[in-house]
């Protein structure tokens, strides 16, 4: 193999480059998007009615763009797996079930490892979804639903394949948001996929994080200041919450709260009359990033949970803080 001599580009040459291979780009995923008919609504169609996976599949950069769409389906409410063409040759074939959907992704639409799915697809009555660029390939022939992509120029000089794939790749997350659109698949539905990293922090409810039942630091609104500061003590929360007649939240006491009355007589007054009236609250159907933003905004350490305006829980900062919440 020969090496061309290194030739020298200056910044401006970089930048200008760079520009135009996202403007390529860019172009690819507008035609995509003009391009567009009812074989794509068949493909939601197809993967929606699908009992087992879909099983997504492709060969070199191709096979890097199906393992992301699998990915992306898997954890959107579409259950699916990437299988490795030349691996299906050799077995793997048996990971693809009558209860499946394949999806085959091929720039050419003529890649010589996927023949043995197709074939496989076709002997078994597997539906077919097809992706390539060529209308007259293989892939795009034997596909119970063949979708082409336009032939925008790729973005590198060597024909390296840049264009085709971020076209493969939108054209993924396109059937994936369009299933979680027709599933009604929703945030918390996502959550569940994700429990670890930023994602699943970001979902985490309040009712998941706070402490409920006899935990509670509730009181009485005629409650006896003694009473309240064995309350306080004993439940650890630096406060109690304050409850009228009807169990409606209606007051706080804090340590703040009991310097201010601070006087020879505080334990002779009524929780009434120190409390510090309409609390700020949350629900428990909240985020818990909401509760951890108020608690912050108000410099507080806890933060009562309600329900129908009656105290059901309460959130500490370092609940928040113990499920990475931050």
């Amino acid at each position: 193999m020969t090496t061309a001599p290194k030739k020298h580009i200056t910044p401006g040459d970089a930048i200008a480059s760079g520009k135009s291979v996202l403007a390529q780009e860019i172009k690819g995923l507008e035609d995509l998007s003009a391009s567009l008919d009812d074989k794509f609504s068949k493909a939601v169609d197809c993967i929606a009615a699908v009992k087992g996976r879909l099983i997504v599949t492709g060969m070199g950069k191709s096979g890097h763009v199906a393992r992301k769409i699998a990915a992306t389906m898997a954890s959107t409410g579409t259950p699916a797996h990437f299988v490795h063409p030349g691996e299906a040759s050799h077995g793997d074939l048996g990971m693809i079930t009558q209860d499946d959907a394949v999806l085959a992704l091929s720039n050419s639409g003529e890649t010589a490892e996927l023949s043995d799915i197709i074939a496989y697809c076709r002997r078994f009555s597997i539906p077919l979804i097809g992706v390539a660029r060529r209308a007259a390939s293989m892939l795009v022939k034997h596909a119970d639903i063949p979708l082409v992509l336009p032939e925008t120029p790729e973005a590198c000089p060597t024909n390296a394949p840049t264009t085709s794939t971020t076209m493969m790749m939108a054209l993924g997350d396109a059937l994936a948001v369009a299933l979680v659109q027709r599933r009604g698949f929703t945030k918390d539905d996502f959550s569940v996929f994700h429990p670890g990293g930023k994602l699943g922090k970001a979902f985490i409810r309040v009712e998941d994080l706070m402490h409920a039942g006899i935990e509670v630091p509730v009181v009485k609104a005629d409650a006896a200041m003694k009473d309240v500061l064995l309350t306080i003590t004993a439940k650890r929360f630096g406060c109690a919450g304050v409850v009228g007649a009807n169990g409606e939240l209606s007051g706080i006491i804090t340590d703040g709260d009991l310097r201010r009355h601070m006087q020879p007589n505080l334990l002779e007054n009524k929780a009434l009359e120190v409390m510090t009236a309409n609390p700020v609250s949350i629900s428990p159907s909240a985020l818990a990033v909401e509760a951890l933003a108020i608690m912050n905004e108000k410099s507080i350490t806890s933060l009562f949970v309600v329900e129908n305006k009656k105290p059901v829980g309460i959130i500490h900062i370092h609940d928040c803080l113990r499920a990475g919440i931050a």
